[in-house]
């Protein structure tokens, strides 16, 4: 198969859509755009309608009407029945002979790593963690939130800094300087202000993401209710993987555990040095590294692996990807 296979790999997120077209040499043929996947919102068909406009643009630039395999790392893909229904909409779209779906945790996880055998804890909007071994072994969470036992993510840390300010603001917590920082973003005097604006939709929800920031700047500032808030998210993040090498096997082998999303791409010192010092300490032949390739190479990787690629290829398209 891998002398004639194509790929078309495809990284969906709730906010957008990345998709590639590869051969089994490790050649892209075509890149693609488009909108977020967001079935639980849209509904299944419509979902996959949105997914359609960049992977035919893509199929078509390559000049294909379908390929040997789809790769597909997809949110809200979080449970294997999920899966096996985001397979069966993907086989009838007739993109492919052959049909993978994975829940998009698993490309960031390939995107970086040089085998299928890992640890990748994702940290944007939400927090999430997958692992692999070669030989198809899995770890994985629910990782639908609170009600699945997570904590923090970019909107669950800006919740969090929201809690705090407002009890402090009004005297049910410790006096924290976020009570002034997190008003003053938004050009607003007090956190009574913030609650109000945000509560009469003066201010949109979706731009409670833009706290985290924020929160990462008061921290940095030694605001000891900020540094509190930024050691949970590593503790979070080290128990997830933690427990995600035990499952594998991994915990006492050298073993790559990816970091990514934007809270952990960013870098924070505090953070990561955090994470990195916990890790030591419960995972000692853990290395920890940040991934901020495209996740959509992960997915293509992973269809590579499925396809049987040629020696090289791997090399070859983490170099068309500037890896």
């Amino acid at each position: 198969m891998g002398l004639t296979a194509t790929v078309l790999a495809i990284d969906a997120g709730n906010s957008k859509t990345d998709v590639a077209i590869v051969t089994a040499d490790g050649e892209v043929l075509a890149r693609g755009r488009g909108a977020g996947f967001r079935p639980p919102a849209v509904g299944l068909e419509t979902a996959m309608d949105t997914l359609a406009v960049p992977v035919r643009r893509a199929l078509a630039a390559a000049g294909l009407t379908s390929v040997t395999h789809v790769s597909a790392c997809l949110a809200n893909a979080d449970f294997p029945v999920e899966e096996d229904q985001l397979t069966t909409a993907l086989h009838a779209r007739g993109w492919g002979t052959t049909v993978t779906v994975r829940n998009d945790t698993f490309a960031i996880l390939r995107a970086g790593v040089p085998e299928p055998r890992g640890v990748a804890v994702v940290c944007g909007a939400g927090i999430n963690c997958v692992g692999m071994r070669p030989d198809g072994r899995t770890a994985r969470f629910p990782a639908l939130g609170r009600v699945s036992g997570d904590w923090g993510g970019g909107w669950g840390l800006s919740e969090e800094a929201m809690w705090h300010a407002s009890r402090a603001e009004d005297g049910r917590g410790p006096a924290t300087a976020l009570s002034q920082a997190l008003p003053a973003h938004f050009g607003l005097p007090s956190m009574y202000a913030l609650i109000e604006a945000l509560h009469l939709d003066h201010i949109a929800q979706s731009r409670r993401h833009e706290l985290t920031p924020v929160l990462f700047a008061t921290a940095a500032a030694g605001d000891p209710v900020s540094l509190t808030i930024v050691d949970r998210q590593a503790e979070e993040v080290v128990s997830m993987a933690v427990v995600a090498l035990t499952r594998l096997d991994l915990v006492d082998e050298p073993t790559p555990v990816l970091l990514g999303g934007g809270v952990l791409a960013a870098e924070h010192p505090r953070l990561n040095g955090r994470i990195k010092d916990l890790l030591s300490d419960r995972a000692p032949k853990a290395i920890p590294q940040t991934v901020t390739a495209r996740p959509v190479l992960g997915a293509a990787l992973l269809g590579l692996d499925r396809v049987g690629a040629r020696e090289g290829a791997q090399g070859r398209l983490r170099a068309r990807f500037g890896v």
